[in-house]
């Protein structure tokens, strides 16, 4: 989870309730065994934390011993600011032209690291100069969600070649940015599709005044990266079966670095593999925490996302304990049942 903190609370990184909840209900169908008590347990506990703004969905493939699949969520249609969880779109997206030579693109292909794509929220290439392979960027892209690799990978491949994925997979209500430089400068006032440059974004860290009125919108179909629950299920759950790569070598690239983000280690349980992405988001009053992947529970596949949107009070920063906590309640307890079927 990269951090980002200019002026006036903006960021973009990535990082028991006696309040009464809507059902939460399972959410495969008939064809689907029931939500183990549990779990549903674990995301009513997860959901309390932003009732009105909150979205998960867990889904178990059918176990070893016969059991069959289950899923369990809460408002998992709901379509929220997911942050750099999108950003394994570009990730594959980037593999798939680098499997099929488009443009001569490869990982091991030399890549610039200067202004003219660095972008706030970079805990690798910030004070970076000069250059590295593409392989670094995507690494650092997932691993650390560096925005300036996020860019340099998405400038290599193209935003319009990654939407064209996103929408090959059928995911109708999930958005990406031009850039995450254009998101920010969106957000700071800019036209769509404007990128106010390093300066811009430098000047805009410090405070300084940009003679532009700040949106409020983050969630907007302009420059945004947006999902629902049950989208970030679905992409899992397909190109984690190598749906979108000819090649298995590809597949297990893709699965290798899925495997080095954060949020992992900090939600997935020990002893469980697990792959996926988090996300989140300060902007004015309007804040975000997400992470979606999914893991192997024993031989089971378990593929989840969970988000948290609010407006007002703490930082992401301030929340990212008690999300971590209840997202590696769900996962534990998720974990646990897939292993007993």
């Amino acid at each position: 989870m990269s951090a980002f903190h200019p002026a006036r609370r903006r960021t973009l990184k990535l990082a028991a309730t006696s309040l009464a909840l809507p059902a939460i209900a399972a959410c495969g169908g008939s064809a689907e065994a029931a939500a183990p008590p549990r779990v549903e347990a674990a995301i009513a506990r997860f959901a309390a934390l932003a009732p009105a703004t909150a979205s998960c969905l867990v889904h178990a493939e059918p176990g070893g011993g016969g059991a069959g699949a289950w899923s369990a969520g809460y408002h998992p249609d709901r379509q929220l600011f997911v942050g750099s969880a999108v950003k394994t779109f570009i990730l594959a997206q980037f593999l798939r032209d680098a499997e099929a030579g488009r443009g001569g693109l490869g990982e091991s292909l030399p890549c610039e690291v200067s202004d003219t794509l660095r972008s706030p929220g970079s805990p690798v290439f910030l004070g970076l100069t000069g250059k590295t392979t593409y392989r670094s960027a995507l690494e650092a892209m997932i691993t650390h969600s560096d925005n300036t690799g996020t860019d340099i990978a998405l400038a290599a491949v193209g935003p319009e070649r990654v939407r064209a994925l996103i929408a090959e997979a059928g995911l109708v209500q999930t958005r990406i940015p031009d850039s995450t430089r254009k998101l920010f400068s969106y957000l700071a006032g800019a036209e769509a599709g404007v990128d106010l440059g390093w300066d811009g974004m430098a000047r805009m860290v410090n405070g300084e005044d940009l003679g532009l009125t700040s949106r409020t919108d983050v969630i907007n179909d302009k420059q945004a990266m947006l999902s629902t629950a049950t989208e970030m299920v679905n992409w899992y759950r397909q190109a984690l079966a190598g749906r979108f790569f000819t090649q298995p070598a590809t597949l297990r690239e893709f699965r290798r670095i899925q495997a080095m983000a954060d949020a992992i280690w900090m939600a997935v349980p020990a002893g469980a593999q697990g792959f996926g992405k988090g996300g989140s988001i300060d902007w004015e009053s309007f804040h975000c925490l997400s992470f979606a992947g999914q893991m192997l529970a024993g031989q089971v596949p378990v593929t989840f996302c969970l988000t948290l949107n609010w407006n007002g009070g703490p930082l992401s920063t301030e929340r990212t304990g008690e999300f971590i906590r209840t997202a590696a309640d769900v996962l534990g307890e998720a974990a646990k049942a897939a292993r007993a079927s």
